[in-house]
């Protein structure tokens, strides 16, 4: 039987979903409704086109109204704005946005998809700021071009450290802008662990990017060009972006009275139906259920509005199309490095009073001998008793995307920390090693949960040291010429069996190496001796990462 569906909103979700209904059917009506003009762009672009990485504007459109149309049989207004949904009658109240003429529209399906907006905090000043912006969609990236390219700004500001925030801060650097960076919390790039994040709190130091964290802004004055922080601090200012945060675009939902969440995401069930079954909800305006735990969670990301809107388009065909959850699986670049993540973090696990055990390693690349590699740092969470993968993070220069990749694989597939060590993964010097990060990162979870190891942590052992706690530090002295934690005493590995007398029996021996490598070969050599030890989980790196 035919069917008329109506989309509110394009883009990922929107889109997404019209191209699939009409590939499902050839008969159904299906009208797209988007207030703006754009019904599908590269958002995750954008801030390229402003630093001139990508020269061609074009290229960000995905679809145009016209082309996708014509090659999907589509009823596309753009334009339009749904500002009201009549439930009891199916239909929708539209207002043309060019003329403020308002009409009705009747669907039998409906599927909102209306996105989420920047959070644009009540700040002293900021109505009077010419030079502020947020960043969402293709306007507002010619507004910020504009910006940039007629004025051209010295000294921007980016308040928020998320992925936005810095992909931005990188592009207006490469545009000769000198950027800096406010955000509230101690770290940028809230879905890794700090640790994790001072690598990218390193890297924005040396491109020259001044950081500001925990502080927040206060006011504006002088037009915008100066920031007061909370802190009393004052910053000059030619240009500022505001990327703190985006909120649902909930308003039509909750006028409607279909059920919100508590962070204001629309309920959906797990065919992504609201509580009303003629309507569906997709896209980062929903609230979705974290894979890996079964909670509540709200993940604005392009993968999972896509994957939506597919699954959305099956179910209203009658096929059985359930959306299990989302991981948060992302990548940022950010200057050189590679910032991804996927699943849980430590913050996440501890808030929930989930249970669980973290390792850290910084294993190159790709094969030593070859050249073009570097380090990186790979951490990955997991139930210290059944090996469960919560999650995983990685930063480096290369090699570092696809790693976490591999991991969410195996978060969905419900592989274990052995079954890491168990994966057999593409090897050549250029691109990997014999045993690839991940596989390693799986043996040495594998034997923290069988026992064969135990670990402390970078924020645990100098609390240990403070209270009488035996620390002993394997590299070599050259090594700790750099560095060393205090109160560590200083035995090399290759010397470590012959002086194994002068350790105290009885005492617990903690260890450390540089990475966590040779710590472990020390572990095997005291507790095959009789010792009871640890070793520093990532070593001295990681101790010195989470300071």
């Amino acid at each position: 039987m035919k069917k008329k569906i109506v989309i509110v909103g394009g883009v990922a979700g929107g889109a997404t979903a019209a191209a699939r209904l009409r590939r499902l059917s050839e008969k159904d009506e299906i009208v797209l409704l988007e207030k703006g003009e754009y019904i599908s762009f590269a958002n995750c672009g954008l801030p390229y086109y402003i630093g001139d990485v990508i020269t061609n504007r074009e290229a960000l459109l995905v679809q145009t109204v016209e082309g996708m149309s014509k090659k999907f049989n589509l009823d596309i207004r753009n334009y339009s704005e749904v500002v009201e949904i009549n439930r009891e009658r199916r239909t929708v109240s539209i207002k043309k946005v060019e003329t403020g003429e308002v009409y009705e529209e009747s669907y039998d399906t409906l599927i909102l998809s209306p996105g989420a907006r920047p959070i644009i905090p009540p700040l002293e000043g900021l109505s009077d700021a010419e030079n502020v912006f947020t960043l969402r969609n293709v306007p507002d990236t010619d507004r910020i071009k504009a910006w940039v390219d007629e004025k051209k700004p010295k000294e921007a500001v980016i308040i928020g450290g998320g992925f936005i925030g810095l992909e931005m801060a990188e592009n207006l650097h490469h545009r000769g802008v000198n950027v800096s960076v406010v955000e509230l919390g101690n770290q940028v790039m809230a879905p890794i662990d700090y640790e994790m994040a001072s690598i990218v709190h390193r890297e924005l130091h040396n491109e020259g990017v001044e950081l500001f964290l925990n502080d927040g802004v206060k006011a504006f004055k002088n037009g915008g060009h100066t920031i007061v922080l909370q802190s009393g601090r004052e910053l000059m200012s030619d240009l500022t972006i505001l990327s703190i945060g985006v909120r649902p675009e909930n308003e039509l939902a909750e006028k409607a009275g279909l059920a919100l969440g508590e962070r204001g995401g629309i309920l959906v069930n797990q065919n992504l139906q609201t509580d009303d079954p003629n309507i569906y909800a997709i896209g980062d305006a929903i609230e979705v259920r974290d894979f890996v735990q079964g909670t509540a969670a709200m993940i604005p990301l392009a993968w999972p509005a896509n994957r939506q809107g597919r699954l959305a388009a099956d179910h209203i065909n009658g096929r059985n199309a359930v959306y299990k959850g989302s991981l948060g699986t992302s990548v940022a670049k950010v200057f050189g490095l590679t910032v991804a993540a996927t699943g849980n973090n430590e913050k996440l696990l501890k808030r929930l009073r989930v249970k669980y055990e973290a390792v850290h390693i910084h294993p190159n690349s790709n094969a030593t001998y070859y050249p073009g590699g570097s380090q990186l740092s790979l951490k990955l969470i997991f139930q210290p008793e059944t090996g469960e993968i919560f999650g995983a993070q990685a930063v480096g220069y290369k090699g570092v995307e696809k790693r976490i990749d591999v991991i969410a694989t195996a978060i969905k597939g419900k592989l274990t920390v052995w079954d890491l060590a168990d994966l057999e993964l593409a090897y050549a010097p250029p691109y990997s090693s014999a045993k690839d990060p991940v596989n390693m990162a799986g043996y040495v979870a594998g034997n923290v949960v069988d026992g064969d190891l135990r670990i402390v942590h970078h924020h645990e052992i100098d609390e240990i040291i403070r209270k009488g706690g035996v620390l002993v530090d394997v590299r070599e002295p050259d090594e700790r010429e750099l560095g060393f934690i205090t109160g560590s005493i200083n035995i090399p590995l290759g010397e470590l069996r012959d002086r194994l007398s002068e350790l105290p029996e009885q005492q617990h021996i903690h260890v450390n190496c540089q990475v966590g490598l040779r710590g472990y070969l020390a572990v095997k050599i005291l507790t095959n001796n009789g010792f009871k030890a640890s070793n520093l989980s990532g070593g001295y790196k990681t101790y010195l990462l989470g300071k």
